[in-house]
């Protein structure tokens, strides 16, 4: 859309694409198909220079012919170069040119500056140059942790991450339902499906980075009868709301998103947290929203969900989870339904996802103090279980909701809408995201920073109820240097 703008304003404008034959995974599409011709066949860009440089040394009347030759340039074009795509846009197209080589890119840039009109500067580099294990394995080097400089291997850790449970769980699945494919933005490796690719490469689709094809694709395959997961970023989704909402929820097809890095997502930054999915999922009707607690819960979430016949969205973490043993076969679960985990007279914590991890803690923290907490893990955004949360807001009177999420329209939100609309009083405390971006850094890192580590949360308790404490001194609670 900008390429076709720009050459329609004809504007002095250099654009310059880094060619690497990669996304995040290898490129797909007929425009990589394209570039990869060029990158090939540069026999346009040289014959070009070739040809001026020549009529150029001809006494008197060679830079003459050169200016006339330059009418011929679309001759010469449509004779030499496969496509053309970005000349017929209105960009002069120089290339390709090496971009690990410093001298000849200034020299084109330097070039590309004196020319009038859009320019496009075709550079081709190699992923991972100057390192390489990861110029062998690109695509795990684009986002990797932890891992030996010396050999490029990652350091593993024994317990599984909830991604490579969903991958797992594509796996088993697929054996028993030939429905079943699964649609991925370039990220196989990040979403799980390296793996179902390999042994199910005909039900396996990567579009590249295009998030709104890929859903309304999903959207089509649902229709067709297939039962379409698509394993997404949290962050990434948000680009295919509108998608999610008129090509999927409108017709209540059953499409599995799995959204992947959703919370705090750690080193990426403030573009990759995964923060708002569920203030944006909960208000689209006939999805399902749903969240694990632990790596088994997103087991038979995903089991679950397979089951329903309208679009669902199960939201998980980056990283590990507890090390809860993985069921060897999935249970499907209630839909709308809690669990309790603890229960309690004082307060009533009710927490959805990772935050179920943090309500242990803090229960654990606020019963040393003699606070005795009813945990209710959520399981569901949408529906919430409004039976269960009624009940314990009335036998509290107090809540505290902890989301790894924004706060504005997100979990919390979902709780006091429900008790507003029954006219029921209840004391609410909500945890969660503030409203502002959240930066870089690791997880523990950050949501310390944030106050929603579990010492922070259960301090912010004992400050809105003091007259819980069964004691007047708290040790422990406090952080250091505080009282």
């Amino acid at each position: 859309e900008a390429l076709n703008h720009a050459g329609q304003e004809g504007r002095d404008l250099i654009v310059v694409l880094n060619d690497n034959e990669m996304s995040i995974s290898k490129n797909v599409g007929a425009m990589s198909v394209y570039l990869n011709r060029l990158r090939t066949d540069p026999s346009y860009s040289r014959t070009k220079e070739e040809i001026e440089t020549v009529l150029h040394k001809i006494p008197v009347i060679g830079p003459g012919i050169a200016r006339a030759a330059l009418r011929f340039k679309d001759m010469l074009k449509f004779m030499m170069v496969p496509g053309k795509i970005f000349e017929e846009l209105g960009f002069t197209y120089i290339g390709p040119v090496n971009g690990h080589d410093l001298s000849e890119l200034n020299k084109v840039l330097g070039n590309a500056r004196r020319m009038k009109g859009p320019v496009f500067i075709h550079a081709i580099t190699q992923k991972g140059q100057g390192y390489e294990p990861a110029f062998k394995n690109p695509r795990i080097f684009h986002g990797i942790g932890p891992f030996d400089i010396e050999t490029g291997n990652p350091f593993k850790n024994a317990i599984k991450t909830y991604t490579e449970v969903f991958g797992d769980f594509m796996l088993k699945q697929a054996s028993k339902d030939q429905r079943l494919v699964a649609i991925t933005a370039a990220m196989s490796d990040g979403t799980g499906l390296a793996r179902f690719a390999r042994q199910y490469p005909e039900r396996f689709f990567d579009v590249g980075i295009c998030e709104q094809h890929a859903v309304t694709m999903a959207a089509g395959m649902a229709r067709a009868g297939l039962r379409p997961v698509v394993a997404i970023y949290s962050t990434f989704l948000q680009r295919s709301y509108d998608q999610l909402i008129q090509d999927i929820a409108l017709q209540s097809l059953p499409v599995l998103l799995a959204v992947d890095r959703a919370g705090i997502v750690g080193e990426d930054g403030p573009t990759h947290h995964g923060v708002f999915d569920m203030s944006f999922i909960r208000n689209i009707p006939n999805f399902t929203l749903m969240a694990p607690a632990n790596e088994n819960e997103l087991f038979n979430m995903l089991h679950t969900a397979c089951q329903l016949e309208g679009p669902v969205a199960i939201r998980y973490p980056r990283g590990v989870g507890d090390g809860v043993p993985v069921d060897q076969e999935p249970a499907a679960l209630p839909v709308g339904r809690g669990e309790i985990i603890t229960v309690g007279d004082d307060l009533t914590i009710i927490a959805i996802g990772r935050g179920v991890s943090l309500g242990k803690e803090i229960q654990k923290t606020l019963h040393e103090q003699g606070i005795n907490c009813c945990l209710i893990n959520a399981r569901f955004i949408k529906p919430l279980d409004k039976e269960l949360i009624i009940k314990a807001s009335l036998h509290t009177t107090r809540l505290v909701t902890i989301e790894d999420g924004c706060l504005a329209g997100g979990f919390g939100s979902a709780v006091v809408e429900i008790l507003t609309d029954e006219n029921i009083s209840a004391d609410i405390l909500r945890c969660g995201l503030p409203d502002e971006f959240v930066e870089h850094g690791k997880i523990e890192l950050l949501l310390d920073f944030l106050n929603m580590d579990a010492s922070s949360i259960a301090e912010k308790i004992v400050l809105r109820w003091p007259f819980l404490l069964k004691q007047r001194k708290v040790v422990g609670l406090y952080k250091s240097g505080e009282n």
